[in-house]
């Protein structure tokens, strides 16, 4: 008797882009095993390259823990915030996970790679500050955001502080483009809603950005 062959896993579909203020948002873009995959990347990063708790140059701690993959690193102290190609404990940053990679791939329509992917963690109270992502040197390479974890209330401004702001939820899973004539606009995490996620074990939030530095 011929055996037939039996359908794979339906592929996960992709969203399209829902933009807002020139953000392009993917809302779900990750499957539930896709994020379980990638956490499970993120252990690895995290394992070389330990969560810290970075100072601000004003001598306030950060309330968001963080560390980086890839060629440069985020760090932030006295001496200000900047790129730097070594962890604050003086070893080198691990590789991008090929499951970070594969999402820039797919949504940035940049030909260059990422040299860097900050990894943000969030805990219940952890917020971020209105800011601009501005030490960058190639302001054509968009910045590319994934969501894992908790949601986070995601707040979007303006090329200068002030002005009517927009906000929305980023789930698990989401994937949120920050390029064109969004780049350079000032954006925030306000707060993220504990147990609204059961990815991290502990709970909070995990965000990840991609970007070219040089």
């Amino acid at each position: 008797m011929k055996e037939t062959a039996q359908p794979g896993p339906a592929q996960h579909p992709r969203p399209a882009a829902q933009e807002i203020r020139g953000f392009l948002h993917y809302p779900g873009w990750l499957s539930a095993a896709e994020q379980a995959a990638m956490l499970a990347d993120l252990r690895a990063v995290v394992a070389a390259a330990p969560l810290f708790s970075p100072m601000t140059p004003y001598g306030r701690p950060m309330s968001v823990r963080m560390t980086s993959a890839g060629r440069f690193g985020w760090v932030s102290d006295r001496r200000g915030y900047r790129y730097a190609e070594r962890h604050p404990e003086g070893g080198p940053w691990p590789a991008i996970p090929q499951s970070i990679l594969t999402v820039w791939q797919a949504v940035s329509g940049c030909a260059r790679p990422p040299e860097c992917c900050l990894v943000n963690y969030y805990a219940d109270n952890a917020r971020m500050g209105m800011h601009q992502d501005r030490d960058e040197a190639d302001f054509t390479a968009p910045v590319v955001s994934i969501s894992l974890g908790d949601d986070g209330l995601f707040r979007i401004g303006n090329e200068t502080r002030g002005g009517r702001t927009q906000s929305l939820w980023l789930r698990s899973g989401d994937v949120m483009v920050m390029g064109g004539a969004a780049r350079l606009l000032y954006h925030g995490i306000d707060r993220i809603a504990p147990g609204s996620s059961v990815l991290l074990p502990k709970g909070g939030r995990i965000n990840l950005t991609l970007r070219v530095v040089t």
